[in-house]
């Protein structure tokens, strides 16, 4: 299968690219954003990784002369920008793509594990049902892995991404996962969330997820629907959404995160963290 045929795309319009991988039917299928800037690109998150991501977006001329491009702005053509792959956080579903690129950024709390290729932290769960084709022959769930990817940047809280004509800031929200972030364009007031919020249920009980991180988190994303610099939110899951929903569904877990939830959550947390190192086993050499 060849990467046209394994990933799809829709233009949002303002030089923003939403990529799906088409044959990962699962409700853990990421999106990958593209943001096109004046002089730098920025991949957000990498998917499972199963094709050639970087031929997608070559092949379907996201990376080519902006003449022409839906996100140009019809000049002569020039050389191709560089581009950032960003992992929101390393969990396989984000990650396992990033060993396709050159230049790839993920947060400081999270850099040894990518490097490493840590599948626990990575929480590798990939089961051969959620796959609706294979992405080529003798392909078989059960080998999936993420590769071991060297970071060249490594984002701290507060760092910003210059794109050129747009800046993205890094909000390091802890609680899903130790390196987790958000990217804030605070000009157009988008936020590209990852897994820190999403329009469903948000993960708590993985080996590296901390309640009381996740709750501080929210208090942030709260802040920003306070202060007016959010009206669109781009997640790492599901649909976008506006910032009144946000405000809802951050509100909604600082609510629930009482006594009851942490004590079912530490049990949940148990088992997937047994479930994922037997899993793992099996994979060491």
């Amino acid at each position: 299968m060849s990467a046209l045929e394994w990933y799809a795309h829709k233009a949002l319009g303002d030089g923003i690219f939403w990529i799906q991988e088409r044959f990962y039917e699962s409700g853990h299928r990421a999106n990958i954003w593209l943001v096109r800037g004046s002089r730098q690109d920025v991949l957000i998150d990498a998917g499972l990784g199963l094709r050639s991501l970087p031929d997608y977006l070559r092949d379907a001329g996201l990376l080519g002369d902006p003449a022409g491009d839906p996100a140009g702005d019809g000049g002569e053509a020039r050389a191709r920008r560089p581009l950032l792959a960003v992992a929101t956080h390393v969990h396989f579903d984000h990650a396992g793509g990033l060993h396709q690129f050159e230049r790839v950024a993920v947060h400081g709390a999270e850099a040894q594990a990518l490097a490493r290729g840590d599948n626990f932290e990575a929480v590798t769960w990939l089961p051969g049902r959620h796959v609706g084709r294979a992405p080529g022959p003798g392909w078989t769930a059960r080998a999936f892995r993420v590769r071991p990817v060297r970071p060249t940047h490594i984002l701290h809280d507060g760092d910003v991404i210059s794109l050129g004509d747009r800046q993205l800031t890094v909000m390091h929200m802890p609680g899903h996962s130790r390196g987790s972030i958000c990217l804030h364009d605070k000009d157009r007031k988008i936020l590209f969330s990852g897994d820190v919020v999403y329009d469903g249920s948000m993960i708590d009980w993985l080996p590296y997820s901390k309640i009381s991180d996740y709750v501080r988190s929210c208090e942030r994303l709260l802040e920003l629907v306070d202060r007016g610099l959010v009206e669109k939110v781009l997640p790492g899951h599901f649909n976008t959404f506006g910032a009144e929903r946000l405000f809802r569904l951050a509100s909604n877990y600082i609510s629930k995160a009482g006594i009851c939830h942490r004590v079912s959550t530490c049990a949940m947390r148990s088992l997937a963290s047994l479930a994922l190192r037997v899993t793992n086993s099996r994979h060491t050499p």
